[in-house]
């Protein structure tokens, strides 16, 4: 069995304070798009995950331990990730890769709902947004999820960087920038976006990415040359999304890649488009 897992952008993210479990409040919109890894699962021998080209742990090892934990009788699995989406880029690929491994749980043992969400809260802030991909909106620390209505339609190309950075080191970069903003600011902010998105998309934790890489500048820049609308850092980064706004955004989208990875050596610079459902 084949599960997609669509990448996240965060259209908006707005930072608020420290809070006392060390995570910062946030508002963000979540968005899936027609960026995705694949997990292809198959009965084994034993429990097994197989993510080549990428070491160290996996959020996918993660969510299998915590459903056999939870008392899931599936029998064995060996899941194989297929990447697609950049790693250590701001994209939540981690995330969503456990998310989708979570998501295909009750086809092999019934496994309920309330479980599910459980252990995606326990695994990571980008987990619970990803378990039913599509548009929502974040608060606490992202973990609180609001399904939102279809965004009107938009395209985006997506300037990855031949560097990762580590979202705390972001986040800490922000905490010594001073870019938090108060709780009253996320409120309101948080009470618009059920309405639309703003007009310029905003993220919160772009002046820190650049401070620590500075080099992103100029995904930024090119972006914005090759006709994008808006051109942001996607999460903590180091990705680079521009977004093209309208029916024909993902066409114009589409366009500008040829452009954009001419002389554009960092990885591979991809199109698609937004409002993306899992195996779409």
């Amino acid at each position: 069995m084949i599960e997609r897992a669509p990448a996240k952008v965060n259209l908006c993210l707005y930072l608020g304070p420290t809070r006392a479990d060390g995570r910062h409040d946030l508002v963000t919109v979540f968005d899936s798009v027609t960026l995705f890894d694949e997990l292809e699962m198959t009965e084994a021998a034993v429990d097994e995950v197989i993510c080549e080209g990428v070491a160290g742990p996996n959020l996918v090892a993660d969510a299998v331990a915590g459903l056999r934990a939870a008392g899931w009788e599936a029998p064995p699995l060996r899941v194989v990730i297929r990447k697609r989406i950049p790693v250590a880029a701001g994209m939540g690929g981690g995330s969503a890769d456990a998310a989708a491994m979570l998501r295909a749980a009750a086809r092999f043992a019934p496994v309920d709902a309330a479980t599910v969400a459980g252990i995606g809260a326990q695994l990571g802030s980008d987990v619970p947004s990803q378990l039913h991909p599509g548009t929502s909106l974040g608060t606490g620390a992202g973990e609180i999820v609001t399904s939102l209505g279809q965004l009107e339609p938009y395209g985006l190309v997506v300037l990855p960087q031949p560097f990762p950075l580590a979202t705390r080191d972001v986040y800490r970069e922000a905490d010594r920038l001073g870019l938090a903003r108060s709780g009253d600011d996320l409120g309101q902010f948080a009470a618009d976006l059920t309405r639309r998105l703003p007009d310029r998309l905003v993220n919160d934790l772009e002046p820190a990415a650049l401070s620590l890489a500075p080099q992103i500048a100029d995904a930024l820049v090119r972006a914005r040359e090759a006709g994008a609308d808006d051109a942001i850092v996607c999460g903590s980064g180091p990705t680079v999304i521009g977004v093209f706004r309208g029916t024909d955004g993902g066409r114009r989208a589409q366009r500008a890649v040829a452009d954009l990875q001419e002389g554009f050596s960092a990885a591979p610079v991809r199109a698609g488009v937004g409002n993306s459902a899992p195996n779409d």
